[in-house]
């Protein structure tokens, strides 16, 4: 059984994969473990309550566990109690059924994204797009874009780069004012730096300069050093994409050591968060009935949603 086919009041017995998890202790002074196991249909948060010394030294990312517990809501949303954990041959399981990925093909993505990038007219912000793409490589396609909250899979990255490049594709149809090579390049080039502030692409967590520096400040280090060596350091057009690099997440509070002071970097702004939020949605519609509310969404103020009934 799939984790997203659990119901509350439902037994589970079978293989479930550890993301990752958090040791705890009781008000009584009881050690606890809280891991988020997953499979290729989402995650759910098991509490290990009994804990013994062996299991929590059997408990690590990344590994397949053979899980019985009992399934119970808590606050909107399900969680495991779980019974015991035991440890087989991790060869008698394949990965690709535990670990989330794009729904695109990876070659799909790379073709789309690369008719982007030719599309780019201005030169010199087609030269420094290419140069960060060789850059990283094939890593731009296997990646995720976050830990959690939104596109955190395999290939997320490149999905999430692509549905924001179509967006600001359209908005530049739709708003001439708009200058479509900025826009798209930014797009591209924005969340490059989270290939070095995660730590692979799957089973991703913080690296030690993801956690000391963030991949604002790793892109505008890498972007900058790029322009230089390829001779455009003191070229308008490198500035400002430095400014859009810096300035995404849109408020000092969100991460961004500058707000937006260009038009297209506001709407890079603007397009992250459409396109974030919708994947977030995404996730929480799939499986909810019409008529009830979303499980709390941290990343969206911790507020649930309600699905209307009879309205697709």
């Amino acid at each position: 059984m799939k984790i997203k086919e659990l119901q509350n009041g439902q037994k589970f017995e079978g293989p479930l994969l550890v993301g990752r998890f958090v040791r705890g202790v009781t008000q009584s002074g009881a050690p606890y473990l809280s891991i988020t196991f997953q499979d290729n249909s989402g995650e759910i948060e098991g509490k290990v309550w009994d804990l013994k010394p062996e299991i929590e030294a059997m408990v690590q990312v990344g590994l397949i566990l053979e899980v019985r517990g009992d399934v119970n809501q808590y606050r909107q949303t399900l969680q495991m109690r779980v019974h015991t954990l035991e440890f087989k041959d991790q060869s008698q399981y394949a990965l690709d059924d535990y670990v989330s990925a794009s729904t695109y093909d990876l070659s799909f993505l790379k073709t789309e994204i690369e008719t982007f990038v030719s599309a780019i007219e201005d030169p010199i912000i087609k030269e420094l797009v290419v140069a960060n793409l060789e850059a990283v490589g094939d890593q731009f396609y296997q990646y995720p874009a976050a830990t959690r909250n939104h596109h955190d899979f395999v290939g997320g990255l490149a999905t999430h780069v692509y549905g924001m490049a179509k967006a600001a594709n359209a908005i530049c149809d739709l708003y001439p004012l708009y200058n479509r090579d900025l826009l798209i390049a930014g797009v591209i080039l924005h969340d490059m730096g989270k290939i070095e502030e995660y730590t692979a692409p799957m089973l991703s967590e913080y690296s030690v300069a993801g956690r000391l520096l963030g991949h604002i400040s790793i892109m505008h280090a890498n972007f900058t050093a790029i322009a230089e060596r390829i001779g455009h350091a003191d070229k308008e057009q490198t500035l400002i994409l430095r400014h859009m690099i810096l300035s995404h997440h849109g408020q000092m509070e969100y991460g961004s050591p500058v707000m937006p002071m260009i038009k297209e970097a506001e709407m890079l702004n603007i397009i992250d968060n459409l396109d974030a939020r919708t994947n977030m949605f995404e996730k929480f519609y799939d499986d909810l009935p019409e008529g009830e509310f979303s499980p709390r969404m941290f990343a969206l103020d911790n507020r649930n949603f309600y699905k209307a009934k009879g309205i697709k």
